[in-house]
């Protein structure tokens, strides 16, 4: 680092300094994400929720179906993959569920997810790997709140309904 009669360091070098740590930090930690599938683009009334099977922690808990970006992929190319993975449809990507943090929702294991909402083009949605149940779900608090949601997951779920809610919202 750059110091100041070898002291301190300059400010502008520590911000960048703490940004690009900041960035190695996010980079060498696999992304994740997942999808807020919803019944229609616009105006929907159902979402898509899916029950883990595994592991033996989250068994039973109720999550956004998703997984791990690989690299080289894109958060949206690695969505659609792992969605046709899990549930063997196709989906169209419509928007970003904003996090409190620009890093993504923070996860138990020290990750971030990053959650979009979609709609299906092809396909019926399936349990094939990941999940033992799947269930559309009336979009509203009532409905939602009563399935039991991975904890990091309930206030992504609160995200959805206030931006439902929101009469600017396209989605």
């Amino acid at each position: 680092m750059l110091f100041v009669n070898r002291k301190q360091p300059l400010p502008q070098i520590v911000v960048l300094h703490d940004k690009l740590e900041n960035m190695h930090n996010t980079l060498s930690r696999p992304v994740v994400v997942g999808a807020a599938i919803f019944d229609q683009a616009s105006q929907p009334t159902k979402m898509l929720a899916a029950r883990r099977k595994a592991p033996k922690s989250l068994a039973g808990y109720w999550e956004f179906p998703g997984g791990k970006v690989e690299p080289g992929e894109s958060h949206t190319v690695g969505l659609r993959r792992e969605i046709r993975e899990e549930l063997g449809v196709e989906v169209d990507i419509l928007d970003v569920i904003d996090a409190p943090d620009e890093a993504g929702w923070p996860l138990d294991n020290g990750m971030h997810l990053h959650v979009f909402t979609a709609v299906v083009t092809a396909g019926e949605p399936l349990p094939l790997v990941e999940h033992d149940r799947l269930e559309w779900t009336e979009l509203n608090a009532r409905q939602l709140h009563a399935l039991e949601w991975i904890p990091a997951d309930r206030p992504i779920v609160d995200a959805i309904l206030a931006k439902l809610a929101d009469p600017k919202s396209t989605v």
